[in-house]
């Protein structure tokens, strides 16, 4: 299947867009419409359809719930000021739902049935991404195994499906994080890159721990040496220490994250100086310490921009500055918003502009 210029579209005859209250947009509380749904069977993608949101029938034998072939992605879409509908960065998350497809022995997805899904999916849904700098269509693709078959195997078939919500930002103030030293999310030659189910199913037992000592997440450490700073609960990680922004190196344990990525190419083409290196806590608290400029937040689709008010290392706890709206995290922020609205010059090509 190479290209898809038109993929069959079956209505809702009841829509459930009068039930959303705009002002309070839980992650995850609300679902729009429509979604998109394609299988994979006899070596190629298949009867791709968008139809009304509705539960899927699965069998208790399918390889997905017995073998963990699963995986995912999260997108976004805006309303840009002059109404019209902007996907974010389309083509970086298709290299990465196909690297994680990959690492998983699950077929690629041709782009242009990526792309065409998506596109066709948020017009259908239109009326379903909010206003407001905060606020967008969160995206939901889900590639599973779906073959019925016991036995331990690489699955012949899949489902793909992408769902829709709108949402706000997932974390509203600042996040207080505890260094976690014993358990670990990913090691090298792991599927610590990829965005599979495992991942995230592995990371809850540490992660609510943490949050029953009053936390909101945790800061992973590397596998090897629990010392050198990797990622935050979902989120990528990056530092300001002496106006020099500072984040871990791709590896296979780290995820490829597209916020990641556009708030480091920004802050090159503004001037600040920015290194893709180890970090140890060590060196961090140091920083700290020494009373120097230090700035700390998560990054994700989901957070966009997370600061961290409170680390916890070793049971001591460790405040950081108080951050402004000046703060390096926050221009950062202001300018990917800038973009990703059209207030600013898309002049990286990041923006699919569909409506």
């Amino acid at each position: 299947m190479e290209t898809m210029l038109d993929i069959p579209v079956k209505r809702t005859t009841q829509s459930n867009l009068h039930e959303v209250d705009w002002k309070n947009l839980p992650f995850g509380k609300y679902v729009s419409d429509h979604m998109f749904i394609c299988q994979y069977k006899n070596g190629e993608w298949q009867d791709p359809q968008i139809k009304p949101f509705q539960n899927i029938s699965v069998a208790p034998t399918m390889l997905a719930l017995h073998y963990g072939q699963s995986i995912f992605e999260g997108m976004k879409a805006f309303r840009m000021q002059d109404g019209r509908i902007n996907i974010f960065r389309i083509e970086k998350h298709h290299q990465r739902i196909n690297a994680s497809l990959d690492r998983m022995c699950m077929p690629p997805i041709p782009f242009d049935l990526f792309s065409t899904a998506l596109q066709q999916l948020v017009n259908v849904d239109k009326g379903w991404v909010p206003e407001g700098e905060d606020a967008s269509l969160y995206i939901r693709p889900l590639v599973f195994a779906s073959e019925a078959k016991f036995g331990v195997k690489v699955s012949d078939e899949y489902t793909f499906i992408i769902m829709t919500g709108p949402v706000s930002t997932l974390y509203q103030k600042p996040v207080k994080v505890k260094v976690e030293r014993h358990y670990i999310r990913a090691a090298k030659g792991g599927v610590g890159y990829a965005k599979c189910a495992g991942n995230y199913g592995g990371a809850f037992y540490a992660t609510q721990k943490a949050k029953e000592e009053g936390f909101d997440n945790v800061l992973w450490m590397d596998a090897f040496e629990h010392e050198y700073l990797e990622e935050s609960g979902t989120m990528n990680l990056l530092f300001v220490i002496d106006e020099k922004l500072i984040t871990p190196p791709l590896n296979d344990s780290i995820l490829d994250g597209i916020t990641r990525d556009s708030l480091l190419r920004i802050a090159k083409d503004m001037g600040i100086e920015t290194e893709e290196r180890r970090l140890g806590i060590s060196e961090l608290l140091k920083a700290l310490d020494e009373g120097r400029s230090v700035e700390a937040f998560g990054a994700g689709t989901a957070a966009v921009v997370a600061p961290i008010s409170v680390i916890g290392v070793d049971g001591e706890l460790y405040h950081l500055p108080t951050y402004t709206n000046n703060s390096i995290m926050f221009k950062l922020k202001k300018q990917l918003e800038a973009i990703r609205s059209g207030r600013e010059e898309d002049r990286y090509g990041w923006n699919c502009v569909v409506l």
